[in-house]
């Protein structure tokens, strides 16, 4: 009876060992490649570019946005641990023109591939007019060797410009009222003017002097509504909207996006609309 036992256990332990050895010649196989695909890092300076390389890049693709969901993107302080991610990406996706110097400090520092999607122009607000960031979108997929997914989220992007120019085609008013000068690109593609609170920081403060000279254009203007934005106080844009004896609405520039808005399900493209439908109601489209 031992005897028996002895041969079933030698026999369990020959079929064990034939498995194993099968397994191991399965995972050696496929492609040339004894271990995992190894990752591409793409650092981003903050939300848009974040969203546009995650749309068009591969799966294996990790994906780091600099600027922390809910946090506004001007003036970013980058922890060490944020220069070392720029020193060490594959590729950094980022606007110049100072809208975050810190990062084009850190990214002048490094030997890797860069993409500057502003390409020289004044304004740095690329993504509030989807057709400029439809090209910006084809830049990434040829950094990245996507072209295909590229092209695809770029006809999207055009579909939506063709959204916000229908939507914003006949209209009773043309002037809106912004908390920073954000929507210049926005305004210039769609025939509106922009009357900015700010210059291009949301954070810098009218003298008492500029801001009536403020209340008195919006008077003018014929402006019913002035915008906030989610990202920084209302407190200007309310005091602008007493004095000119306006409403208050949220317009939204895209700069970022809470931790919130992400779960429920935001991004670009339903921020964009719902941007439109926000101008239509306050400029009186039809």
């Amino acid at each position: 009876m031992i005897a028996v036992l002895k041969d079933c256990y030698r026999e369990g332990m020959t079929r064990a060992l034939i498995l194993l050895a099968a397994v191991g010649v399965l995972a050696g196989c496929g492609g040339g490649s004894s271990g995992p695909s190894a990752e591409r890092t793409v650092v981003t300076g903050f939300y848009p570019l974040a969203w546009a390389v995650r749309q068009v890049a591969s799966q294996d693709t990790e994906v780091v946005n600099l600027t922390p969901a809910g946090a506004e993107p001007h003036d970013l302080e980058l922890t060490p641990r944020d220069v070392t991610a720029i020193r060490d990406a594959d590729l950094v996706v980022f606007v110049s023109g100072g809208f975050q110097p810190a990062v084009e400090e850190a990214v002048a520092e490094r030997d890797g591939s860069s993409l500057e999607v502003l390409d020289g122009l004044s304004d740095p607000h690329v993504w509030l007019d989807p057709s400029r960031f439809a090209e910006v979108v084809r830049e990434i997929g040829a950094a990245l060797g996507r072209p295909a997914a590229a092209a695809a989220l770029a006809d999207r992007l055009l579909a939506l410009d063709s959204e916000l120019r229908r939507g914003l085609a006949a209209c009773d008013r043309h002037s809106i009222v912004t908390t920073h000068s954000a929507f210049g690109r926005f305004a210039a593609r769609y025939g509106l003017t922009e009357i900015p609170l700010t210059g291009r920081s949301p954070e810098a403060e009218p003298t008492p002097r500029q801001l009536q000279r403020i209340v008195e254009r919006v008077r003018r203007s014929g402006a019913t509504t002035v915008f906030t934005e989610p990202l920084v106080s209302d407190r200007l844009a309310r005091t602008v909207a007493r004095e000119a004896d306006v409403e208050v609405a949220v317009l939204d520039p895209l700069e970022g996006l809470s931790e919130e808005r992400l779960a429920a399900g935001e991004d670009y493209l339903t921020v964009m609309r719902s941007n439109l439908s926000v101008l239509r109601e306050a400029l009186g489209c039809r």
